[in-house]
């Protein structure tokens, strides 16, 4: 029988438009040709080609099986197959072949190519680091196939990731090169032309007849226009037609009523925004746009849209953004009422809803305070807070409008409230070395609970103020039972190294070279001390802290800490034990400086003290209450300094005494609080040792006086929180401090006082029983041996700062800041007077590293004249370990 071929090819070269072209049948063998065109059956068929591919996965993509009626030429069902395989986009060559004909039956040949392999893959014209970067974004993996698809996902990804860095006019550029070491794959080399950064000259809005320029490029936060200043406007024709800015126009509408409408005039002349970015990003670009929407629903244009919107390069290179807005009609609320709430009545949903008729429509504003908007923080009140915490978990609230009259909204505002959930199971996920208990104490959610929204807030601040709790991945996720009314809570956490190493050199005025080495651990646990199978390397996990720190600068001084606390005394309750020790000897002449024998003019100092904290449950368990018991002596050999009370320079001192602290804290979290407030009082007191003796102390010598020294004194600081916008911050502290006396013949007591001024750290080492009221600009005491904020028995202290976090990652959490404070000390009431303080402002840093703390460095300047001969205006302070007062 003659033998029959027949062959469809479909060329790579000749298929760069994605759709194949067949060839027409040709037929021709052994005893020639043949015209017929009979149907044939398909009676077998083979893949031949595939080197990584299934061939019988290729069989079914193709469509192609036996039993199939096949025509010898020009085959719709043959073309069809051949379609089918170079649509998956793997092959740079298809062909199908008829190699048999036998009894009708026909054997089909697949015969295909397939695409290289990638070798390796090479990007050019970036720098390493951006290099570094960008292959983790572009999971590029050898042995893939190379298609046209990769090569243009490549692309997309990479003009992508510049495009979000400001670089607009990306230019990505792919190479295929044959593979060097003799392999079949392909090289791909990637070569990128980032261009210059693209800024954005203007931002253009056209119809926006009832908002203003300003206002909606303010709630553009990641869409924002270059700093500006120059006689020549910068503003552009608008492609909408919108009309251009005129003085006319300004002095028309009696524009310089308003700043706003001021700050629009002068907006093509005048830009003060110089620390915004104004690089153009694509993704956040059209974030805003949707913050424009936003914005417009929040005033009662809840139609408002944006119909057209373009951006285009300047004349100076930059980018012109323009949109065109469709305001639509303002609506107002109308009647809202209630459906299927049982538990509350409608007055009181109405009341904490505090929507009135008239009022102007607020989308955001009622999602919020229904609940439905995500909810607010931790306090705020909205109706799906209050079901929720009081265990509603399957409540449900949807608001339906009823109708539109005119510009008014009526709506009826449906509940189903189902039954309260109790609390089944807590599960702690991802703490692989701090210990179950430790966490699961910290919670407000229990089993056997009642649900609450407002409890598992509260419990994840609980644990993000641990301190080796990464605060940033605490998530919890309720695992609600319908069938029996019970919730499961998981909480997802992200441990993170807590303990600290201090290692540090420096060199100060007056004290030389002091080294210090120092060690903290914050989740320490003791009663592992002698099981040596649990130090990985040390014991841990009990959340218990222990401090150890040791500084000198050789045999003038010497200091020692030690310190431990248990912050849950027994495991039952919050009851916190701190247990301290100290131990110090310096060795100073009067002007600050070592002279002569060490043991000629010293003062030398030990101690220690036992404080108990607990939280409270009134006025709200956001109270904390502390008393402890503390001893220091101090032994003084021809010690001069002790400033306003250098008279006493031999002797012995015993300071025992008490101190209570009542402190509320609501800080969201300890290194970067972004809410909260910190409030503390204390009162610190000795006995009145004077009125148990029989001694005239008007007549005493003052090592009498001192012997048991005696005081009464008072501090109150208040620091709080507020977010702006994002991760901006706003921080406001006030701080105050008295100092009292008991017996008028003895006086203020020598130690116990407040230095103002300074860094809080050099010089602390001869400040020994004073609390060092750090200022920022300034030098410790203001300079002066004689001046009131040295030794001072009364301060007032302000700060405020604006922080701004470049990092938040538990590694490396690193904000800026820029701050102003006033501060200053005083003797006694009789030279008090609240407004004389000493100003200072500045910028500074903070770097916070698990092994290490805090370190920082702040930049200050001092605003007010002390009139001190040489007294430098500026001074940079910097911190180890931690932030003084």
């Amino acid at each position: 029988m003659p033998k029959f071929k027949l062959r469809y090819i479909l060329s790579a070269f000749i298929l760069l438009g994605s759709i194949p072209s067949v060839t027409q049948a040709q037929m021709g063998g052994v005893g020639g040709s043949t015209s017929q065109n009979a149907d044939l059956t398909i009676g077998d068929i083979t893949i031949t080609g595939t080197k990584y591919l299934d061939a019988e996965l290729l069989k079914s993509v193709s469509g192609l099986a036996p039993g199939d009626k096949i025509k010898p030429e020009n085959d719709p069902g043959v073309a069809k197959a051949i379609k089918n395989l170079w649509s998956q986009q793997l092959f740079s060559d298809v062909g199908i072949y008829i190699t048999k004909i036998e009894d009708g039956k026909a054997s089909v040949e697949i015969r295909i190519k397939e695409r290289p392999r990638l070798a390796t893959f090479k990007i050019t014209g970036i720098t390493k680091g951006q290099e570094s970067e960008l292959k983790d974004k572009l999971t590029i993996v050898p042995g893939r196939m190379v298609t046209e698809a990769m090569k243009k996902d490549i692309e997309q990804r990479i003009k992508k990731f510049f495009g979000e860095k400001g670089f607009a006019n990306t230019t990505v550029n792919i190479y295929e090169t044959s593979d060097s070491s003799g392999g079949t794959g392909v090289n791909l080399i990637i070569d990128v032309d980032k261009g210059g950064k693209v800024h954005i000259n203007q931002i253009i809005f056209s119809g926006n007849d009832n908002a203003e320029d300003t206002k909606l490029k303010g709630e553009m936060k990641g869409t924002k226009e270059m700093a500006r200043i120059s006689l020549h406007s910068a503003e552009a024709a608008s492609v909408y037609g919108s009309e251009k800015r005129s003085f006319k126009n300004y002095l028309d509408q009696k524009g310089y009523l308003s700043l706003s409408k001021t700050l629009d005039a002068l907006n093509p002349y005048f830009r003060w925004n110089i620390f915004a970015g104004s690089k153009f990003n694509p993704k956040k670009y059209e974030d805003d746009k949707n913050s424009v929407i936003a914005y417009y629903n929040s005033k009662g244009y809840r139609d408002a849209q944006i119909e057209e919107d373009t951006t285009y390069f300047a004349p100076n290179g930059s980018m012109n953004v323009e949109m065109k807005v469709k305001e639509g009609r303002k609506y107002y609320f109308g009647d809202i009422k209630w459906r299927g709430n049982t538990k509350y009545t409608d007055s009181v949903l109405t009341l904490l809803l505090d929507i009135k008729k008239g009022d102007v429509f607020d989308q955001e504003l009622f999602d919020r305070r229904l609940g439905t908007g995500g909810g607010g923080p931790e306090g705020s009140q909205d109706i799906g807070s209050l079901y929720m915490d009081d265990g509603y978990l399957f409540f449900k609230i949807e608001p339906h409008e009823k109708s539109i009259d005119g510009d008014t909204i009526n709506y009826e505002v449906s509940i189903q409230e189902g039954p309260q959930a109790t609390i089944k199971n807590i599960g702690i996920i991802g703490n692989d070395r701090t210990n179950d208990f430790v966490l699961r104490r910290e919670l407000f959610t229990r089993p056997g609970y009642k649900f609450s929204r407002t409890d598992i807030i509260r419990s994840i601040r609980q644990l993000s103020n641990l301190g080796f709790i990464d605060p940033e991945k605490v998530v919890p996720t309720p695992k609600p039972n319908y069938a029996d009314g019970t919730v499961d809570i998981d909480y997802n956490i992200v441990e993170k190294s807590s303990d600290q190493l201090e290692l540090s050199a420096g060199f100060g005025g007056g004290i030389g070279f002091t080294g210090t080495v120092g060690i903290v651990f914050n989740n320490f646990s003791l009663r592992n001390i002698f099981n040596f199978k649990e130090w990985t390397p040390l014991p841990m996990g009990d959340g218990q802290k222990l401090s150890l720190r040791y500084q000198s600068n050789g045999k003038y001084f010497n200091s020692a800490n030690l310190s431990f606390t248990e912050p849950w005394l027994g495991g039952k309750k919050p009851v916190a034990l701190t247990v301290s020790a100290v131990y110090g000897r310096q060795a100073y002449s009067g002007n600050g400086t070592i002279q002569g024998d060490p043991n000629e003019h010293y003062l030398r100092n030990w101690g220690g003290g036992v404080t108990l904290s607990r939280r409270l449950n009134w006025p709200d368990n956001n109270f904390i209450f502390s008393y402890g018991v503390n001893y220091q002596n101090y032994y003084l050999h021809n010690y001069e300094y002790l400033g306003a009370n250098n008279f006493f320079n031999t002797g012995t001192s015993n300071n025992l005494y008490f101190k209570l602290t009542l402190a509320r804290n609501t800080v969201d979290q300890p290194i970067y609080p972004r809410s909260g407030s910190n409030i503390s009082f204390s009162f610190q007191f000795t006995p009145p040792f004077s009125a148990f003796s029989n001694t005239d102390y008007a007549t005493a010598s003052v090592n009498d006086k001192y012997k048991w020294i005696e005081y009464h004194k008072y501090r109150f600081t208040a620091e709080f929180y507020q977010r702006i916008a994002g991760n901006l911050v706003f921080k406001f502290a006030a701080k105050y401090g008295y100092l009292g006396y008991y017996n008028k013949d003895i006086g203020y007591s020598p130690f116990e006082r407040f230095n103002v001024g300074g860094d809080g750290l050099s010089g602390f080492s001869y400040y020994v029983g004073r609390d060092i009221i750090s200022q920022r600009g300034y030098e410790a005491g203001y300079g002066l041996q004689n001046s009131p904020a040295l030794d001072a028995t009364i301060f007032n202290k302000y700060t405020a700062e604006i922080r701004y976090p470049f990092s938040l990652n538990p590694s490396a959490t690193i904000f800026g800041l820029a701050f102003a404070e006033g501060a200053n000390g005083w003797q006694d009431f009789k030279s008090y007077n609240p407004l004389q303080l000493y100003r200072s402002v500045g910028v500074g840093v903070r770097v916070y590293l698990p092994m290490f703390g805090l370190l920082g460095l702040d930049y200050g300047i001092a605003l007010d004249n002390l009139n001190i001969p040489g007294a430098q205006k500026t001074k940079f302070t910097f911190m180890l370990g931690f932030e003084p007062e």
